[in-house]
């Protein structure tokens, strides 16, 4: 039954997705999506794999690792993507992981530095988002707006970054449509940047309450959690 659920949960924000495109006129497989596993078991990601999903995020380095290192074991490899506040002397793990393909949550100098370093030391080149503080809330990180074109000319110098787009946390409310001006805003500063700085593709934007609204105002990326997996297990 379990099993069913998840499924049942998956399709429905498949079907969101889809409809949340048509309103604003684009082309639903333009918007990738990503399930936050984060606390949620290693046989429910099993299960969305087997449906078809193999982009997965999470916000812990330690719980990516030992999920990561289980799945494999089991001959299973997916895309992960590390969504959360990441520390400097973690970066090192990520960079070991070679399904790690994305790091979205870039929100200092010395952070994109110390990425850098590790990737080169990887041999690798890993994409990044930078993540924006678009709201201003003080419990959010991420660059203000105001310091983010400054921010992206110092890192696009690094040569181990593959500079992807941005990302935002938005906070929660029990009125998302409140939300949709910072959306706005945060579409409004890609393009911007798109066109002064470095071109952009990927706006990660939207989660389980909001995740509709950031679509219809232009994210390629909705990161969704509880719609999917439920309430978190432990």
């Amino acid at each position: 039954m379990k099993n069913e659920k998840l499924i049942s949960n998956l399709k429905k924000v498949q079907k969101n997705i889809k409809e949340a495109a048509a309103k604003a006129n684009r082309d639903y497989k333009e918007i990738k999506l990503l399930a936050v596993s984060k606390k949620h078991s290693i046989d429910e990601i099993k299960t969305l794999k087997q449906a078809g999903l193999n982009f997965f995020g999470e916000n812990r380095v330690q719980e990516l690792e030992e999920k990561n290192e289980k799945l494999l074991s089991e001959g299973i490899e997916l895309d992960w993507h590390f969504i959360g506040h990441l520390q400097r002397n973690k970066v090192k793990y990520l960079m070991r992981m070679e399904n790690c393909r994305m790091i979205q949550s870039l929100d200092s100098l010395r952070l994109a530095k110390e990425v850098n370093k590790r990737a080169k030391k990887n041999d690798r080149k890993i994409p990044v988002l930078v993540e924006i503080n678009i709201s201003g809330d003080e419990n959010k990180f991420g660059i203000t707006p105001a310091k983010a074109e400054e921010f992206l000319k110092k890192i696009t110098n690094l040569e181990f970054l593959q500079i992807e787009g941005l990302m935002t946390i938005l906070p929660y409310l029990d009125d998302s449509e409140k939300l949709r001006s910072y959306f706005k805003d945060m579409k409004n500063l890609f393009d911007k940047l798109s066109a002064n700085v470095i071109p952009l593709d990927e706006l990660s934007m939207g989660m389980t309450n909001d995740y509709q609204i950031a679509i219809e105002e232009g994210a390629t990326i909705v990161r969704v959690g509880t719609a999917i997996f439920g309430e978190r297990e432990y």
